[in-house]
């Protein structure tokens, strides 16, 4: 009987994620007010601030989240590979001070294979489309209609790294998502549950509205960035149901490691997305510079001082 609670209150994290994640991405979608190509004056210097604001969230969830997890998880379970090595071959001086000297950082090779994986994946996009691989970037017209195109393809019709970007970051998040909503539901205590799921409810308000705003903002169809941003908002109740699931057995050694891997890979590519193509696409206009700097530092500062409890 003492389980109840605990899976009551994990039923009610489930949909708390799942209602944030969709009432947070679905208001830049909804709302005309955030189309940046229909501002003018006043509104759509507030639309470039806000952007650059969400911006510094990515660089925070990034750097503060995403990638402080994967290596903290991947260094988890080196350690405890090294321990089960250690206890096998007790009494072998050999091995331990063979140990002791290969340290390696195998968690930033991780995640730089993740970053070179989609830039892999993008150098062949161009390779395949060799009409895109001449767009290099333009200043941003302020004064134009498409305020927001910051590259410049020759024709309108060439293929753009735009889609290919989207998709990637919302494929890291989707796992990233994933692996919170696991953490939750493999928690012990109600307490303990309660806490993780505020600790992600912080964060994770602040970057699907960031999402959802890039969506609007790079000219996605309302339809597709609704459907977007409803199949990240199932990620993380999907995470909580398998973490509910693997309570009740008995998990294998090799599924944390291959957690921490994946986790991984999603933090090098988002940390790929945020550095080419959000930060770049927010600072390339002329206006204001200081004043962007201060709205992506205080976007990365709210992650970081969010970072305290998640």
């Amino acid at each position: 009987m003492w389980m109840e609670p605990l899976l009551g209150v994990k039923i009610g994290c489930l949909f708390a994620l799942l209602v944030l994640t969709l009432v947070c991405g679905l208001i830049p979608i909804c709302f005309k007010w955030f189309q940046i190509d229909a501002a003018t004056g006043r509104h759509r210097r507030v639309l470039s601030l806000l952007g650059c604001a969400s911006a510094g969230v990515f660089l925070g969830a990034g750097l503060m989240h995403m990638t402080a997890e994967a290596l903290e998880g991947i260094d988890s379970e080196i350690q405890k590979f090294k321990m089960q090595n250690r206890t096998e071959k007790e009494g072998n001086a050999s091995d331990d001070a063979g140990s002791a000297q290969m340290e390696y950082p195998y968690g930033e090779l991780i995640i730089s294979l993740g970053f070179f994986f989609v830039f892999f994946l993008e150098s062949l996009a161009l390779q395949c489309c060799p009409g895109a691989a001449g767009e290099s970037p333009v200043q941003e017209e302020w004064s134009g209609t498409h305020v927001l195109e910051l590259h410049s393809h020759g024709s309108p019709h060439l293929p753009s790294k735009r889609p290919l970007r989207a998709l990637v970051l919302l494929l890291s998040l989707s796992f990233h998502s994933v692996f919170e909503g696991l953490a939750v539901g493999l928690q012990p205590t109600v307490a303990t549950a309660v806490q993780l799921c505020l600790a992600v409810l912080a964060h994770k308000g602040l970057v699907v509205f960031g999402v959802g705003l890039r969506l609007v903002q790079i000219g996605t169809g309302s339809r597709w960035a609704t459907l977007s941003i409803l199949s990240l908002a199932l990620m993380s109740p999907m995470g909580l149901v398998l973490g509910l699931a693997v309570t009740r057995g008995d998990p294998k050694g090799g599924q944390g490691l291959a957690q921490a891997v994946l986790e991984g890979v999603a933090a090098g590519t988002f940390l790929y997305v945020t550095f080419l193509e959000i930060l770049p696409r927010e600072l390339a206009g002329p206006e204001a510079p200081l004043a962007k700097w201060g709205c992506v530092a205080t976007g990365f500062a709210f992650m970081a001082f969010i970072a305290l409890w998640a």
